[in-house]
């Protein structure tokens, strides 16, 4: 009877003690999947983390552009496509959203940005080119096309003495050495290329700067835009007819295709009668982008004139001197929205 007690003890004891591991291996093979789910969620994760950051890392394409329409101004505001005469005129959206892209894939977050400047020439005349040659205009220009006249000398690399080419007034470069070295190695990004620039030709901006505001002119159709970019894409924020400038020398000029930046605003841009040096008149709510040429209002031919608000040659064909007219209150919201050396023009055609 006593070995019958101690064995049932014993047998008790053993089947708690199997019962015990049984419990324990269980437990130990949740928690060996719980751990293999939890390092599959945490790797899917990380993989997914990797390929967000891959994509955003992808250039951008005219395809990956979202434009929606957020009119802020909305005086004279066109269609997308609308009649003129006896054909159509329309906003180039394909051919603007190829811009944009561009612009979101040179914004790199760290270059440090200047701006080409030689406005009238105010700092010193560039040096002449070797084999240049000379337009309708009877300006010396550079195998591009580009003038002497308000440009900035552009040298190759290691070359002193002669520039190559001419860099246009209001063009965007990427600095590539420090603007207190002389001459300053910039990166083209309104044009292609690595030049060295003499430092009185450079207006440095920074690295902090965001271009997120864009004004797209389009010589072709003759109309104008504004875009903000935003967490949504980029958001239209006016469309209205514009007149551009005319190819008629020795005076009048086209205005120039190409990505420039506002350096510059004058609530009243007085302009001199052709071959003179007298007013004759101003335009309002001005404001430049390259050399000689404004956005800007109807001009007002008396330099005591009010105000012009419309004029019904607004949208037909060039014909100001380089500049961009506008309605004079759309030329005043250009004006107000719009900062020194943080907002581009786009000229296309």
């Amino acid at each position: 009877m006593k070995y019958s007690h101690i064995t049932s003890i014993l047998l008790y004891s053993i089947l708690v003690s199997a019962l015990f591991i049984s419990c324990q291996d269980g437990q130990s093979k949740n928690n060996r999947q719980d751990n293999k789910t939890k390092h599959t969620a945490d790797s899917l994760a990380e993989i997914k983390k990797k390929e967000i950051e891959i994509e955003k890392s992808k250039p951008k394409k005219a395809e990956d552009i979202e434009i929606s329409k957020d009119l802020q101004y909305d005086k004279y505001t066109l269609e997308d496509t609308y009649p003129y005469k006896d054909t159509v005129r329309h906003f180039q959206w394909d051919k603007i959203k190829e811009r944009l892209a561009f612009v979101e894939n040179f914004q790199d977050g760290k270059s440090v940005y200047g701006v080409l400047q030689n406005y009238q020439n105010s700092n010193g005349e560039a040096p002449t080119i070797s084999n240049f040659k000379r337009d309708v205009y009877k300006r010396v220009t550079d195998s591009l096309g580009t003038e002497r006249y308000q440009a900035a000398p552009l040298y190759s690399d290691g070359e002193t003495k002669l520039p190559t080419i001419y860099g246009k007034d209001g063009w965007l470069v990427k600095l590539q050495s420090s603007d207190t070295l002389e001459p300053v190695k910039v990166e083209g990004v309104s044009f292609n290329g690595v030049w060295e620039v003499p430092k009185k030709y450079l207006k440095t901006i920074g690295d902090s700067v965001i271009f997120d505001k864009v004004i797209v002119v389009d010589v072709t159709n003759q109309n104008i835009c504004t875009l903000d970019r935003t967490e949504k894409g980029w958001v239209v924020r006016s469309m209205n007819p514009s007149t551009t400038g005319r190819h008629k020398p020795p005076h009048a000029q086209e205005t120039p295709t190409g990505m420039y930046v506002i350096q510059e605003h004058k609530s009243k841009m007085f302009y001199y009668k052709d071959g003179t040096k007298t007013y004759e008149g101003y335009a309002p709510f001005a404001s430049r982008f390259t050399a000689g040429a404004y956005i800007h209002g109807v001009p007002v031919n008396n330099p005591k004139g009010s105000i012009v608000e419309y004029s019904s040659t607004l949208g037909t064909i060039p014909r100001s001197h380089m500049c961009v007219r506008n309605a004079s209150s759309h030329a005043q919201f250009v004006y107000k929205r719009s900062k020194d050396f943080q907002t581009l023009v786009i000229i296309i055609d």
